[in-house]
């Protein structure tokens, strides 16, 4: 059966060329998640879709039809979010690797396209304090799509972390009591940074670095054969 959407909100992550005249869009809507369409004519000089399908925008889409690759019907611009620039752009990059990577096609994640949308805003104002803004989006991805456990319950205690002790991340089952024994490579973290970084609160230097240890420790466990781009380029510049 042939499907048919209307104005779904979506930004474009990735654009490859098609034939001679159009492209082929990898999208993160908010009710259906990551899709391929195929924006026909978009690379023509004087087509309506050339100015409006850029990265990092808000657009309204409509698609339609039977297969993976649907059809683009509509794009309009949203507005409200500046270019990104410089090392916010870097940023923007990194967050649209970090979405291909670990959502399959298809698979809705509302919550996190409202931290995406939230976080390319916020971008957008070329602020020069990259790591608060990054570290909620990145924590928000890796437990929306289950590759992360909650930061505020302990697996030893069940229940919350307690200040003044301290925790470690256990791959396949997260946060427990840090015990001596623990293998090295495991992130130890302070019970108050870990309910600073559940509440997105990071005025604390000390929860920014632990969370940067944290995500560190994440994405080597879940992407120990893929290096990420745009995201040694802004260790290099140690903007995260």
């Amino acid at each position: 059966m042939a499907v048919r959407v209307l104005d779904e909100p979506a930004f474009v992550l990735h654009s490859i060329p098609y034939k001679e005249t159009s492209l082929i869009l990898d999208v993160f809507t908010r009710s259906y998640g990551r899709m391929a369409l195929i924006a026909k004519g978009a690379k023509r000089p004087h087509s309506v879709l050339r100015p409006v399908l850029q990265r990092f925008q808000p657009l309204a889409i409509s698609w339609s039809g039977k297969s993976e690759l649907k059809t683009m019907t509509k794009a309009e611009w949203l507005g409200g979010v500046p270019p990104l620039i410089g090392d916010a752009l870097l940023c923007g990059f990194y967050l649209n690797e970090l979405l291909v990577k670990f959502i399959a096609r298809e698979d809705p994640h509302e919550n996190l396209y409202d931290a995406y949308a939230q976080t390319i805003a916020l971008l957008g104002q070329d602020p020069t304090d990259l790591e608060p803004i990054l570290r909620p989006f990145e924590l928000t991805l890796f437990k929306e799509t289950g590759f992360a456990a909650a930061l505020d319950y302990c697996a030893d205690t069940q229940g919350a972390p307690e200040q003044g002790q301290q925790y470690v991340y256990q791959p396949e089952r997260g946060i427990r009591v840090w015990h001596p024994d623990d293998p090295a490579h495991w992130p130890i973290m302070d019970g108050e940074h870990l309910l600073a970084m559940a509440q997105n609160d990071y005025a604390d230097p000390k929860t920014l670095s632990q969370s940067k240890s944290l995500i560190r420790f994440l994405l080597a466990c879940h992407l120990p054969d893929h290096d990420m781009m745009t995201r040694q380029i802004l260790i290099d510049l140690k903007k995260i």
